[in-house]
């Protein structure tokens, strides 16, 4: 990709344009670069990440309770057994 420098951005500009990336959570770069791929009507290519049918949905869902009594269940099946 090319670089480029912009100049005779004043101070005023330069804190609003920081202001923006700030509240976007992006850079003054990033948002400088969007804000010009709109302007030109230049759509980025969005990356989807593809959607799988798996429980992934069901991650992070375990209640404190229900993650001590699984846990725990774990626990107990990792004993070792000393008279085998």
């Amino acid at each position: 990709m090319k670089s480029m420098t912009v100049r005779g951005i004043d101070s005023v500009l330069a804190q609003k344009l920081s202001r923006a990336a700030k509240e976007r959570g992006e850079s003054v770069n990033q948002l400088v670069v969007e804000t010009i791929r709109k302007s030109f009507g230049i759509n980025k290519e969005k990356r989807v990440s593809r959607v799988y049918d798996d429980l992934d949905a069901l991650f992070g869902r375990w209640s404190q309770d229900e993650f001590e009594t699984i846990q725990g269940t774990i626990d107990q099946q990792r004993t070792i057994d000393e008279e085998i």
